[in-house]
Order: structure tokens, then C-alpha cells, then sequence
């Protein structure tokens, strides 16, 4: 069964893959002997969209571009009134999902849970199955580093006031229904875009009506 791993550096995207893609245009290496500089170099500085990473063992995919970068973990949110609407937040022009990384000594649910009651002030969250796993790559200190984000779905009564973290950047945080949902996945990052799109979120959260 072949495996594949997207991981997003702003636009543009790291494919890591066991089965080589066709196709004009597409930039194939291999995973294990490309120095993670000339994978960078080639994403910043040539028109590549998509570079594949290719390893025969599908399982040392992800372990293989985690040996090249430091990596830090991360949880968030995808969280949903009872009443049916999820929570966004809205950073740097963009919507988003309350998340952030995970402390010393705590799980991916509990660091799940206390990021979005800290970014967005709600309180009284259930935190339920994992909702998927994203990966992206950023820029910290001058270093490239590797978030990997663990989301799991929350459900919450809260009826209080929201109250963005502004510290964080985060201007805004709002209920949202289906279609401002689906709104808002137009305008949004796309590693969230991928966790819709890969986890089918739309479905699992409105029904598929």
C-alpha cells in the first residue's frame, strides 16, 4: 500500500511518497541522500509547486525528513458548539484553528485543550478522537523547523464571550455555521485546507446534506 505525506512550506508543498508520480514538470529526489538545503533551495527559489521525496519503505517516509530538521509538536482544536457552529480564528488576514505546542510533560489533548481555551477564552471543552495530523515547515531564530499539529475534534456548551488572544496575533474568534465554514476555508492556511479536505471535516462536522 503506498503511503504519502504532504508537508506545506507556505504555498507550495513537500510530497513525501513511496510511489514515484507522472507527470510533466515534477520534480522527483530522493529522500534519504537530499540534504534538507537543496530541498529548501528548490521550493524557494525555482517554480516547483509540488517536490516529491521518494523512499521505497513507505514506513521511513516520515521518519526519514524528521532526521533532517528539528521538529516541534503541536496540538489544536477543532471545535464545535453543541448548538452545530465551529470555532475559527482569524491571524495575520487569515482563519485558522486554535492550536499551538505542546509543553514538557503534557499530552497531545491536554495541550489541545488548554490552546484553545487560551487563544479563543472558551472553557467547559470535551475533547474527543483525533481529527488528523498536519505538517508544515517555518522559520524560527533563522532556523527551518518542522511543526507537526495533532487535531482532535472537541465538543463544548460554552456561551460566554470570546475572547481572542491578541499576544498571538489572533484579531478575532467566532462561531461559525456551514457555509461560513466553507467561507472561511477559502481564506485560510493549507495545511487547515488539507485537514478539511484530507479528514473530510465538512461531513464528519455538518453531515453531508
Amino acid at each position: 500500500m503506498s503511503q504519502m505525506y504532504k508537508v506545506f512550506v507556505n504555498q507550495k508543498e513537500i510530497i513525501l511518497t513511496s510511489t514515484a508520480p507522472k507527470g510533466k514538470g515534477v520534480k522527483v529526489l530522493p529522500l534519504k541522500s537530499t540534504p534538507f538545503k537543496n530541498i529548501i533551495r528548490i521550493i524557494r527559489t525555482t517554480r516547483v509547486k509540488r517536490l516529491y521525496l521518494m523512499h521505497d519503505n513507505p514506513k521511513k517516509l516520515l521518519s526519514g525528513f524528521k532526521k533532517k530538521l528539528p521538529v516541534t509538536i503541536a496540538a489544536g482544536g477543532v471545535l464545535q458548539h453543541e448548538e452545530g457552529k465551529l470555532l475559527f480564528i482569524y491571524r495575520k488576514k487569515r482563519w485558522d484553528l486554535p492550536k499551538g505546542r505542546v509543553d514538557k510533560g503534557e499530552t497531545l489533548e491536554g495541550a489541545a485543550k488548554r490552546e484553545v481555551k487560551e487563544e479563543t477564552g472558551v472553557k467547559k471543552i470535551k475533547v474527543g478522537k483525533p481529527a488528523g495530523v498536519t505538517y508544515h515547515v517555518f522559520k524560527r531564530n533563522n532556523r527551518y523547523q518542522l511543526k507537526e499539529t495533532h487535531w482532535f475534534f472537541m465538543k463544548t456548551s460554552y456561551e460566554g464571550v470570546l475572547t481572542p488572544e491578541i499576544k498571538e496575533d489572533i484579531t478575532k474568534a467566532t462561531w461559525k455555521n456551514k457555509s461560513k465554514t466553507a467561507k472561511a476555508i477559502k481564506n485560510t492556511y493549507p495545511n487547515i485546507e488539507d485537514l478539511f479536505d484530507k479528514s473530510k471535516l465538512m461531513e464528519a462536522l455538518f453531515g453531508s446534506e
